[in-house]
């Protein structure tokens, strides 16, 4: 029997595509992937630093392994992703059983590394955030079977916003070359990929900073031109890189679906500048105002933090104020949170816990009646629905997605996964849709 590998990921969808990248690596080796860590000859954990509550969360993770350790000394335990950057060799003292700490950009030469752990029962460390991020391997048929997958086009980031530890863990922005991307997203059409989201710290800017072609209008034109490739999704955009072009992208393209996450952080631009974010709020909303001209369909969500240093009251109102102008669909807010490095560490005007605690509720009280109201406002409507498979509350229920990124559940005593189907909403919930099938499926 081939030996097994089993991965827990935290954090976003660039994780989510750096795991994919690891599986791929190992399956190749003749690896078989496992759900259960009991029975995994690798255990990869595959982790986020972005706030202090998804870093403990991995840690807690990781110090469960020491059981399955103790039983089986001879597998291999691993940390990858941001925290093995941020923590480095010193997660080996905390955590005696890792064989193996792995940064962000040098999780491609996984094989390498099992083979001198297996030969000298070594601890490996590799964190070289100078290491070529362009090796990305391709989903030689990991994927077969799904309908969605995250595609990479880029690694890093430049802007050093003042709350972000991303540039310190994963590098200076490098974007991918435009040929590997399009090659990989016509390979995974072919494996039946109906939908692809592109990934980056900072997708409007690909390409910017090398002066390349295409830039990233560009390489959504080419990709819009791939034969079966139903919808093409992208995140995670930076107000200040959102052009034109790229707006009106939203009307040209056929496979663009209407849907945009465009995080904002703050309504206040005091609040803004000291996040170094280099907009404002009216630079903000006005490109709100000409997304939805050129798409008025378009679905829009963002990320709103609270507490950061030196956020008075009134600053935080004008956050309340600002999702109540724009409504949007969905917003993931949280605590300004501390991470090692930051600039925003030598800001004055701490925020005390309590009262972060206190504004997110508000904020997230108020955006919950907007999402609501929202999702209410779709009943009745015909949606395009792309069947992702079973839902999670079963009793023939499938789930699918509308152009607008929104769950639609709706029962189906046929297995239509992977196809377009059109429902009708009969219900908007808070975090999800209830539909019914119009399409009679044979």
């Amino acid at each position: 029997m081939a030996r097994s590998f089993h991965i827990t990921t935290f954090g976003c969808q660039m994780n989510e595509r750096d795991s994919d990248s690891i599986s791929q690596i190992l399956v190749d080796k003749g690896y078989r992937q496992t759900e259960s860590i009991d029975d995994a000859d690798i255990i990869l954990i595959n982790t986020c630093a972005v706030r202090q509550k998804a870093e403990e969360k991995a840690l807690t993770h990781i110090g469960r392994l020491s059981r399955v350790k103790r039983k089986r000394p001879d597998l291999i335990a691993g940390i990858i992703g941001c925290v093995a950057q941020e923590r480095g060799i010193d997660l080996f003292e905390r955590f005696p059983y890792l064989d193996l700490v792995l940064g962000p950009r040098n999780i491609y030469h996984l094989g390498k590394f099992l083979s001198q752990i297996k030969e000298g029962r070594r601890r490996i460390s590799s964190l070289d955030l100078a290491s070529d991020p362009t090796s990305v391997p391709k989903c030689n048929g990991y994927l077969k079977g799904r309908v969605k997958s995250f595609l990479k086009i880029m690694e890093g980031c430049d802007n050093f916003c003042t709350y972000c530890i991303v540039p310190f863990v994963r590098g200076r922005e490098v974007s991918l070359p435009a040929e590997r991307i399009i090659d990989e997203a016509k390979y995974l059409v072919s494996q039946g990929i109906k939908e692809i989201t592109l990934v980056g710290q900072n997708v409007n800017s690909y390409n910017t900073k090398n002066k390349a072609l295409p830039t990233f209008p560009g390489l959504l034109r080419s990709l819009d031109s791939i034969a079966g490739l139903e919808r093409l999704r992208f995140t995670t955009s930076h107000p200040k890189d959102l052009s034109d072009e790229l707006i009106d992208l939203f009307a040209e393209l056929k496979s663009l679906c209407p849907h945009i996450h465009l995080p904002v952080q703050s309504g206040s631009n005091k609040v803004l500048r000291l996040m170094n974010r280099r907009y404002t709020r009216d630079d903000y909303t006005d490109l709100i105002r000409r997304l939805r001209k050129t798409r008025p369909d378009i679905a829009i969500t963002s990320d709103m933090m609270v507490g950061f240093p030196g956020e008075t009251e009134r600053d935080f109102e004008d956050s309340l104020g600002l999702i109540e102008t724009i409504e949007f669909d969905s917003l993931f807010s949280f605590k300004y949170s501390e991470r090692p490095g930051i600039m925003a560490l030598q800001l004055p005007g701490k925020i005390k816990e309590k009262e972060k605690q206190t504004r997110l509720s508000i904020l997230q009280d108020r955006q919950r009646g907007i999402t609501l109201s929202k999702n209410r406002s779709l009943e009745g409507t015909l949606q395009e629905i792309l069947v992702e498979g079973p839902a999670r509350r079963g009793d023939s229920q499938l789930t699918g997605r509308t152009l607008g990124n929104k769950v639609v559940n709706f029962p189906s005593r046929t297995d239509l996964k992977g196809r377009l189907v059109r429902v009708r909403i009969v219900q908007g919930l808070q975090n999800s849709l209830r539909g019914e099938l119009l399409d009679r499926q044979d």
